[in-house]
């Protein structure tokens, strides 16, 4: 059952002397850990589907995949707690869990193909493009006209539709296998799907909340029956170790691919800009443009976290977001002791492991859901949109969408373009991004500040209810 505050007062004296306390005073401290470790199980499936997916991609060995996985938990706590707890001029200090952004995955899978990129080359650019976070946070906020539920409904749209195609070959046992599509892989992601759906449909509270990462669960048990679990590297792991920055060498840093991810960043800080706004209103906790700007920065400053400790770039999670208004818990305290869990997890490489042995048809019967549901986000954010009075945005998503799905159905079709410029029309959501912002400016102009404030507000509840 997910934890709940406690009633709401009844009279309005009441309730204006408990919004007047600050939310951190409002949780008992022993309480702490249960909350924490609530906000981590409902991330947690999400957090480690990034680095597994590049792991795999790039054809790194378990070790290293595993180590992607620690690398990754332990930058997650790291940057937390930056953003909850804060900095000098640095984090929003609200209820925020952090975690590794969807939007850069297919940036980075073309990168990192790239032998003359690689994963060094990745780092270099996350790293770049985390201090361009840093330096851009205090003009994000006048960049919000041009992205308005339009532009950011058809981007995200396409990072789901982009990242099914991972969720897919997961299913069917994985790229390069050569029992590639066999039934008993199809089979056991046809079983995490429906243990997913039916614990979302039947579950309530924080079951049905972590109705991902216990399917998973439950899939790892069947496969376990079926002889494709290997835990070997589990039990040769040890319980303890250090995450080292700079793992796999000194990063490289590649112009276009700096660029690309730059771009990348603005639409994570574009999208975080809504989920704080959201947020402010769930705690009754006002942010100001400096405050937004300081909560921008965490997102520019973990991001170079992620670069140096060999993780991706980082973004607020919305289904914590989501948690937050669920169970009425406003204290960013509890954040914080998440983000000391994670730390803690990232510290224990047998559990990255054992992460890292999860069969890929596992992982993909809960990919179609979680990827799926990125792109159901962008559907219903689209779904705000004024398509009767304003024909002119069935055009902004129809092309962009074309855009974007360029690099999944014709793979060579830039082939012939200069070999610099793959990583970014290798892309299709930054393909995507750059016609549905030009286009929109084409069609509908630059919109006012004060409507593409409330329209971020809007779209962030929209994804705080996947």
């Amino acid at each position: 059952m997910v934890l709940m505050a406690s009633s709401p007062p009844d009279s309005a004296s009441e309730i204006e002397g408990r919004v007047a306390l600050r939310p951190e005073e409002r949780v008992p401290p022993a309480a702490l850990g249960l909350l924490g470790l609530q906000h981590v199980l409902v991330m947690y499936a999400g957090a480690v589907a990034i680095p597994l997916i590049i792991g795999r991609a790039l054809n790194l060995p378990p070790e290293q995949v595993a180590m992607l996985v620690s690398a990754d938990l332990f930058a997650c706590g790291i940057v937390t707690l930056i953003q909850s707890w804060g900095l000098p001029g640095i984090g929003i200090r609200m209820p925020v869990m952090m975690g590794v952004t969807f939007a850069a995955v297919g940036p980075m899978l073309s990168m990192g193909t790239n032998p003359a990129i690689g994963l060094t080359g990745i780092y270099g650019a996350v790293i770049a493009s985390g201090l361009f976070g840093l330096v851009a946070a205090p003009v994000i906020g006048r960049l919000l006209p041009l992205f308005p539920p339009v532009v950011t409904g058809t981007i995200i749209l396409v990072i789901g539709i982009s990242l099914m195609r991972v969720g897919v070959n997961w299913a069917a046992g994985g790229l390069g296998n050569p029992n590639y599509g066999a039934p008993v892989y199809l089979g056991i992601a046809a079983f995490v799907l429906c243990a997913i759906l039916a614990i979302t449909r039947y579950a309530t509270g924080f079951v049905a909340s972590a109705s991902v990462l216990i399917g998973i669960a439950l899939g790892m048990v069947l496969a376990g029956f079926a002889g494709l679990v290997e835990l070997d590297r589990v039990a040769a792991a040890p319980w303890f170790d250090m995450v080292r920055p700079f793992a796999f060498g000194w990063p490289s840093f590649d112009p276009v691919s700096i660029v690309t991810l730059c771009l990348v960043m603005i639409v994570v800080m574009i999208e975080s800009t809504g989920m704080f706004l959201a947020l402010s209103q769930i705690t009754a906790d006002p942010v100001d443009e400096r405050r937004l700007t300081r909560g921008l920065r965490a997102d520019g400053l973990g991001t170079v976290i992620g670069g140096i400790f060999n993780t991706f770039p980082y973004t607020s999670f919305s289904q914590n977001i989501g948690l937050v208004g669920v169970t009425g818990i406003r204290s960013r305290w509890v954040t914080v002791a998440a983000g000391i869990i994670m730390l803690g997890l990232g510290l224990v490489p047998k559990l990255a492991a054992l992460v890292e042995a999860v069969p890929p048809c596992v992982l993909g019967g809960a990919g179609l859901v979680m990827f799926g549901m990125v792109g159901a986000t962008g559907t219903r954010i689209l779904g705000g949109v004024d398509f009767a009075r304003n024909r002119n945005n069935l055009f902004v998503v129809a092309v962009s969408v074309g855009f974007g799905m360029i690099p999944l159905v014709a793979p060579n079709f830039f082939k012939q373009m200069p070999h610099a410029l793959h990583p970014l029309l290798e892309s299709g959501i930054l393909l995507a991004a750059i016609s549905a912002v030009g286009l929109n400016l084409f069609f509908n102009g630059f919109g006012g500040r004060a409507e593409s404030r409330e329209a971020a507000i809007r779209q962030a509840e929209v994804a705080q209810a996947h």
